[in-house]
């Protein structure tokens, strides 16, 4: 490559002094939208993000009623063997209004990523059986290849409940099936010409094996974050480092490159990219999220849990 188009692929958008350099991470306080419209067009290798999906479970109002246990959006799981489980925000709360907002959110994200990622840069997004076909279509308008689901296999509080104020009268039904699943979108940016040739270029095209003999496999079981983890990082809803090491690591098939997350939340993709040697973007448009994120990425990063071990180690 040119060292004019060497140039060109280099990550670009105007800097502020919220910006925070931890190891080979960037984090920048902004809004996403904003910071991919000024970010220079092929300069991402690969994205891997968790969004927002209510568009509203973490507004101001909402996450107040979450802090104080009153419910809103957020759904306050029972406790359940001594343990306290995590909130979960309501998707079957969404109104016409609602869906139809989130389709226009995606839509225009889906947009500007597919500008910012080189050819054959992946997009690694986590949704959940309610809602991911709001993004998947957006996606595939947008013009991404569908390249499959990743699924994390993890039991969860969301669903199995017998109707509300009518569990004694119905005790034998189910209103939605206890959630066993999460699904991760796979996408691709269309190659330019054979996937070797891509990747010879623009280092993207596929994912990294997990070993020589072993390819990236779509399943990977995983138990719901650990309190010890949520401690070092207190985000509502922080993935596993035990996942995200092993999405992160297959996103760059030769090891090199940028992986971005525009809603970094409490950096467990950064922390993930730190872990495997990666440079990163993380970008975040709430304050207390992004400071939040500052101080956990180099914690997170060194989490050494039971659970924490990738596949490739």
């Amino acid at each position: 490559m040119s060292k004019k188009a060497q140039k060109s692929t280099k990550p670009q958008a105007s800097k502020t002094q919220q910006d925070v350099r931890l190891g080979q991470a960037l984090l920048v306080r902004a809004n996403c939208f904003d910071w991919l419209a000024q970010c220079r067009s092929r300069s991402i290798q690969a994205i891997v993000t968790d969004p927002p999906y209510g568009l509203r479970e973490f507004s101001e109002v909402e996450k107040q009623k979450r802090k104080h246990g009153t419910g809103g959006v957020w759904r306050i799981p029972p406790t359940f063997d001594g343990c306290q489980r995590m909130p979960l925000p309501r998707f079957t709360t969404l109104s016409s209004d609602e869906q139809r907002a989130l389709s226009s959110f995606f839509a225009e994200w889906a947009r500007l990523a597919l500008r910012v990622l080189v050819p054959g840069g992946h997009v690694i997004i986590a949704t959940n059986p309610l809602v991911s076909h709001f993004v998947y279509a957006s996606m595939l308008d947008a013009g991404f290849e569908k390249r499959g689901e990743i699924i994390r296999l993890v039991q969860t509080l969301r669903g199995g409940d017998r109707p509300k104020n009518a569990h004694e009268e119905f005790p034998e039904v189910t209103v939605m099936p206890r959630s066993a699943w999460e699904p991760w979108g796979l996408f691709r940016k269309p190659c330019v010409g054979p996937v070797r040739d891509n990747l010879r270029k623009w280092k993207a095209g596929g994912l990294r094996r997990e070993s020589e003999s072993r390819p990236f496999t779509d399943v990977i079981p995983c138990s719901p974050t650990r309190p010890a983890e949520r401690a070092l990082a207190p985000h509502p809803s922080l993935k596993p480092q035990h996942f995200m090491r092993q999405v992160v690591r297959a996103a760059l098939p030769l090891g090199t490159g940028v992986v971005l997350d525009p809603f970094m939340g409490g950096g467990s993709t950064i922390a993930a990219a730190e872990f495997n040697g990666y440079r990163s973007i993380g970008v975040e448009s709430d304050p207390a999220y992004f400071s939040l994120a500052v101080a956990a990425v180099p914690r997170l990063t060194t989490f050494s849990g039971r659970k924490a071990r990738t596949r490739a180690q």
